[in-house]
């Protein structure tokens, strides 16, 4: 890769090189990426690559050949380690879109653990920018998008479980990042 994995590029160039085989996932992460540029004005002007640049990477952890655990935000966030990623960018991959609820449902909390979780603008907005993104690059409004992953994973499954519970933390990072952008939280 011509460029560090937390530049936009960089990251963009890792994602595409692992994620279009995965169809839908693949458009769901090029949208989020997007979505974040459109929130980047929601981070100080230093973080805003490292924002886009989790967005691309945020999904890297279903690419079959990067599978370990099944758990798609320790998946990621460990291939990134093994290639020398910044800590800072490692930590957002692991922690994005509340992770720790799904880590708590699959007995993997200690594994997530060794990835200290940052509460900072960078974190909410890229939790706005999976929240408010559809599994095909949809954009939808957050309660939409929680809805229609409830409805897409069966009750009583772990990601159902895990959102179920998550609901609450994941507002309120789309409403701060809402805030930071002007807007009326959805």
């Amino acid at each position: 890769m011509s460029s560090a994995l937390d530049t936009p590029q960089g990251a963009a160039e890792l994602a595409e090189s692992l994620l279009p085989p995965l169809g839908n996932r693949w458009l769901h992460t090029q949208a989020v990426a997007a979505r974040a540029r459109e929130a980047s004005a929601a981070v100080s002007e230093g973080d805003r690559d490292l924002l886009v640049a989790a967005a691309w990477l945020h999904d890297i952890g279903y690419a079959p050949e990067l599978r370990d655990t099944g758990f798609h935000p320790l998946d990621g966030a460990r291939h990134l380690e093994t290639l020398g990623a910044p800590s800072r960018l490692v930590r957002l991959v692991a922690h994005h879109s509340g992770a720790v609820y799904e880590a708590e449902q699959r007995g993997l909390t200690a594994e997530l653990a060794a990835y200290d979780r940052e509460d900072s603008p960078v974190l909410d907005a890229l939790i706005y920018a999976d929240m408010t993104t559809g599994p095909a690059g949809q954009s939808f409004v957050f309660d939409s998008r929680i809805d229609e992953i409830l409805e897409r994973y069966e009750p009583g499954s772990e990601v159902h479980n895990a959102i179920s519970k998550a609901r609450p933390y994941l507002g309120a990072a789309v409403g701060r990042t809402l805030a930071r952008l002007g807007d009326q939280p959805t």
